[in-house]
């Protein structure tokens, strides 16, 4: 167990935002997470895939997809409330939409346990009874495959009434720096702050990226950011079904914001995605669409977490020397 190749992933360093599938057994998986709940670390995580057999090593993510998550959830359920809050919809009503993220499910199959988060979701509580209703998943460089899959797990296994992704993709950065080592805190917090100054400063013409400093590029273009709607249309779905999207739309190409014309609802969300039908049943309130997705925080929050993300970037190739 102590040689197995997940054994291995787990213990070297991951890149953030890195998903690596390594094939293992329950008994592998049971000993890589035991490790970790020892080390008391955050990340990485760990899921596990009993019917094919894969462990899938989790990365911390970059304060690009953190940010993404916060804001599509916290938009979507902010529109809900508005709807329903103008609506004359009751407090008590209102109450029952809850948001979460990083939640961890555990599902027994006839294959053994499945065991997967999602990066955040929109439930409705109501008689102390919990329904999922809108999942989110963020990816950044990662497969479509892959996250299609993650959200497809939501709306199919999960039995999630909407799934929303967003697929971000970074141009390739080329050469990676080297680590620099400082014995000095405050010559590594001078030079950190420095980098941090002038790329703050290429924001204002590169947006969307690349941010260089040092000839170094920190972060590449963005070359395209897609926002999809996924739902399950057939109610005899079976566990593992990849879907595809209802809805799909390019946000940014090639380092240029391309959404002028994506609907704020993206064309379809409405409030009964939010809030089951039996809750407000007999109200038309229900079809009311969530205008959630705007340009104006989608361009400030993704160009902050751009620079959060590239100063981090910094800050882990600038290391203090570890006393022994």
């Amino acid at each position: 167990m102590e040689q197995s190749v997940l054994m291995n992933v787990v213990r070297r360093p991951l890149s953030p935002d890195a998903k690596i599938e390594v094939p293992a057994t329950w008994a592998e998986y049971e000993y890589a997470q035991e490790h970790l709940d020892t080390e008391g670390n955050k990340f990485p995580r760990l899921w596990y895939d009993s019917a094919n057999k894969l462990a899938t090593v989790v990365a911390a993510p970059t304060p690009l997809h953190s940010d993404m998550v916060g804001e599509l959830i916290g938009h979507l359920s902010d529109a809900c409330n508005d709807v329903m809050r103008r609506g004359g919809i009751s407090e008590t009503i209102r109450e029952g939409v809850t948001r979460s993220a990083d939640t961890t499910n555990r599902t027994d199959t006839r294959d053994g346990l499945t065991i997967r988060e999602w990066d955040a979701a929109i439930s409705y509580v109501f008689n102390d009874e919990r329904t999922l209703m809108v999942a989110f998943e963020v990816g950044v460089s990662q497969t479509y495959r892959s996250l299609r899959a993650a959200i497809s797990w939501c709306v199919c296994d999960l039995h999630c009434r909407l799934g929303i992704a967003m697929n971000i993709i970074e141009k390739d950065r080329g050469e990676r720096p080297s680590v620099r080592s400082y014995a000095c805190e405050q010559e590594r917090n001078a030079t950190i702050r420095q980098a941090r100054d002038e790329l703050r400063l290429q924001l204002r013409q590169h947006p969307f990226g690349p941010l260089e400093w040092n000839n170094i590029t920190w972060f590449g273009k963005l070359r395209r950011v897609v926002i999809e709607t996924f739902r399950n249309e057939d109610p005899n779905c079976p566990p593992g079904t990849l879907l595809e999207p209802t809805q799909s739309f390019v946000i940014v190409r090639d380092g240029r914001f391309s959404g002028e014309d994506v609907p704020p609802n993206l064309k379809e969300i409405v409030l009964g995605d939010c809030v089951p039908s039996h809750i407000l049943s007999g109200n038309e309130i229900v079809c009311t669409p969530l205008d959630f997705f705007r340009r104006s925080w989608f361009e400030a929050k993704t160009r902050s977490s751009i620079l959060d993300t590239a100063v981090q970037r910094v800050e882990e190739k600038h290391r203090m020397v570890r006393a022994h």
